[in-house]
């Protein structure tokens, strides 16, 4: 049975009095894997949302493929629901085929093939075996066990109640009943926040062998690379949203040709009107009567001037009318992209007796049921990437290096240290004030001037204004990350770092990163794309019952 295309036709949606999406166009045919991507409040997940059903179009529309899949719905089940009711319901429809083709098997076994209804069932049961077939309903109890052992939930208990589960492992399991339900389109906001390297691995094969259309929005580069066929990038470009064929790697090439050609053609369009301008206003003035008759053309003066009169108004006119042309269809100006321009991440730590030991030393160091390490220096300067499956303990070392968490074990700070700490999880007090008092508050007024929010090239000056609990989640990380670099700390502890961020700005990110620079950065995380590129010391944190095994390059 062919899967049917997600359409979307011209979807214009406002937030909070600014236009988000304006004039939108999506067509998702089944087998194709769309990525949505762009700077963070462009309007993913508002597309998402909309592709979804979730929200509504302020206008345009959209057709959706009946029993479509979105990650970030909220699932049906209250904490005290249990993971084999979430299950239950995942494969609720592929019993439902089961049971009637049954019915219908049975059906068609006693209406004579003679009879008149005998071929209504038999097209009834050819949809419906169509039906099942895209669903591989007779492999869906063997798919959900599969499933639920892929993105690491294997092993946990199905009598467990949801509220006994973290919220990255909700995650996962809300992801895991899409996966077992082979909607005939699914939608997917960050699905691979909270996975680790093999549930990455695993998420992707799925997607590849979905027949139906998936349109998804991710910062994840090496996911984008791994399973789209192509690319939607919302940022502004000449002619609107572009969509891209093929993966991530590719779409970096393609990007920096459109941007340069948008450039070079503004570029010529203004170098073009400030000449017809230039052009007009000096030809028009040029009225070659004026200068008189010479004694050698005083018989033809008169038909001379006036043919040169001419030529000069139809030279004018042409100007005029090519400059209105102009001004009517020029291309707006490229705007400036943002640009991570923060400088130093850390400060150099202070010089003295203290100057040969390390800013941070871990001995024998625990936190029950969470962290279990033998020991861990972190130098002046270091750059440490820490990695691990998820549970391994990577944000609880973090923590303990920030002096958040207590822990058993030995653990010496250099004094007059300063540590700056970027958690997964950004909160910020009050969400009514602005991005500018919320960062002017926070770094103190003389810091603020020192260093303009506006100059570190995290937010766009339009956001300034705004109220924080008005920024998308990736804006507020933004800023989170903008309170720690304008007073930058000897120690920088970044956890997660990339979740919820564009790819343009993990990219400049991860360059400032690997940088020399004065103090110390420890990384946490799992973007396999960062992680290829890193130059740094590798620290892997391994789950086993409290063993924790030390890698180092």
């Amino acid at each position: 049975m062919p899967q049917p295309a997600l359409l979307a036709h011209d979807l214009v949606r406002s937030l909070g009095g600014r236009r988000v999406l304006d004039g939108v166009c999506l067509t998702a045919s089944p087998g194709h894997r769309i990525g949505l991507i762009g700077e963070n409040g462009v309007g993913k997940s508002t597309l998402l949302r909309l592709l979804a059903g979730v929200d509504e179009p302020d206008v345009g529309t959209v057709s959706r493929p009946d029993g479509l899949g979105f990650l970030h719905q909220e699932m049906p089940f209250d904490t005290a629901s249990t993971i084999a009711a979430v299950l239950d319901e995942a494969l609720r429809e592929a019993r439902e085929d089961l049971a009637e083709l049954e019915r219908l098997s049975e059906e068609l076994a006693r209406v004579p093939e003679e009879d008149p209804g005998h071929q209504e069932l038999l097209d009834a049961y050819g949809r419906r075996l169509e039906r099942a077939q895209d669903r591989e309903s007779w492999d869906a109890d063997r798919r959900a066990a599969l499933v639920l052992e892929g993105l690491g939930l294997g092993a946990f208990g199905h009598d467990r109640t949801l509220g006994s589960l973290s919220g990255g492992q909700r995650g996962r399991l809300a992801l895991a009943a899409l996966l077992v339900r082979r909607p005939p389109a699914l939608l997917l906001d960050e699905p691979t926040n909270h996975l680790d390297d093999g549930a990455a691995a695993f998420l992707e094969e799925q997607l590849r062998g979905l027949p139906g259309a998936v349109v998804l929005a991710s910062h994840d580069r090496a996911f984008l690379d791994a399973v789209c066929t192509d690319l939607i990038d919302l940022d502004p470009a000449v002619d609107g949203p572009v969509r891209y064929g093929g993966n991530y790697s590719a779409y970096l090439g393609e990007k920096r040709a459109e941007r340069e050609r948008w450039e070079r053609r503004y570029a010529e369009e203004r170098e073009e009107v400030e000449e017809l301008r230039h052009s007009a206003g000096v030809t028009a003035r040029r009225v070659a009567p004026d200068r008189g008759p010479r004694d050698n053309e005083k018989m033809g003066y008169g038909h001379r001037a006036g043919r040169v009169q001419s030529q000069i108004s139809r030279r004018v006119r042409n100007a005029a009318r090519r400059l209105e042309e102009l001004e009517r269809t020029r291309v707006a100006e490229p705007p400036r992209p943002l640009r991570f321009a923060a400088g130093e991440l850390t400060a150099r730590s202070e010089e003295g007796p203290y100057r040969p030991y390390p800013l941070v030393s871990l001995c024998d160091v625990r936190v029950a049921g969470r962290l279990a390490l033998d020991g861990l220096e972190v130098a002046p300067a270091d750059r440490l990437l820490v990695t691990g499956g998820n549970g391994a303990g990577k944000s609880t070392l973090l923590a303990v290096l920030a002096g958040h968490l207590p822990a058993e074990g030995e653990v010496h700070r250099r004094p007059g240290l300063t540590v700056g700490l970027l958690a997964q999880d950004t909160e910020f007090g009050r969400l009514d004030r602005t991005v500018r008092e919320t960062y002017e508050l926070s770094v103190g007024p003389e810091r603020a001037e020192e260093v303009p929010l506006g100059s570190l090239g995290l937010l766009h000056e339009a956001d300034l204004g705004k109220p924080v609990g008005h920024l998308s989640v990736g804006q507020r990380r933004r800023l989170a990350l903008a309170l720690l670099v304008a007073r930058p700390p000897h120690l920088l502890l970044l956890d997660e770092p990339t979740n919820h961020l564009s790819p343009r700005l993990c990219d400049e990110l991860e360059e400032a990163l690997g940088t020399a620079g004065r103090g110390a950065i420890v990384v946490a995380g799992h973007d396999r794309w960062l992680r290829r590129r890193w130059q740094g010391r590798e620290l892997r944190l391994e789950r086993d019952q409290g063993r924790r095994e030390q890698a180092r390059r």
